[in-house]
């Protein structure tokens, strides 16, 4: 377990780009009513944590199959298709993860916490594609659910934000080489 200041010292070396204490990813703060009510068999279980093993060791083809036979046995279960997504990822297969990411929306109706993986998943392959202003709004929509991955991701798109850490690392720049910092207006005040 980790304090809270410990988890905004670390989301500052890894993620520099945000203003400390700004989209931190704290999943012990996760909302829990964004738990589905989805019953999880055993079997499925099972078949996740096998497809998640061969995922793990590089055997995506394998992890691919198993998840599968999971979304093939449990089609109502959301979960299923988000793990395929992954796997398809890992694949290079980005059109069929965003059709597994698709589905398990679907499957969910937009709630609970599988939704929200599918958005996060689905936000980030649409970012990763340029595709900021749909992955804007499948974070949001993951924010809402209660995802603060989601809400770390809109704080690091959100271009006030990166003009603000742009000039803070302007400033701490300068001061940790001994300088001035330099002036944001780039003419003098000549009012007076």
């Amino acid at each position: 377990m980790t304090t809270e200041n410990d988890r905004k010292v670390l989301n500052s070396i890894l993620n520099p780009n945000l203003p400390l204490g700004e989209g931190v990813f704290d999943p012990e703060a996760e909302n829990t009513t964004a738990e589905s009510n989805e019953e999880i068999p055993e079997d499925l279980k099972k078949l996740e944590e096998e497809g998640m093993k061969a995922a793990e060791e590089g055997k995506i083809e394998h992890a691919i199959d198993v998840f599968t036979k999971a979304v093939t046995k449990y089609p109502d279960i959301s979960s299923c298709y988000n793990n395929r997504a992954q796997a398809l990822r890992l694949a290079g297969r980005i059109d069929d993860a965003l059709e597994d990411l698709n589905k398990a929306i679907t499957v969910s109706k937009g709630k609970g916490k599988a939704a929200a993986n599918a958005y996060c998943q689905r936000g980030i392959l649409y970012r990763k594609n340029g595709q900021d202003d749909d992955a804007l709004k499948d974070f949001n929509a993951a924010s809402a659910l209660g995802s603060g991955f989601a809400k770390s991701m809109l704080v690091e798109m959100n271009p006030y934000a990166a003009m603000c850490n742009a000039m803070l690392r302007n400033v701490f720049s300068a001061m940790a080489n001994g300088q001035e910092p330099r002036s944001m207006n780039p003419t003098p005040n000549t009012y007076g």
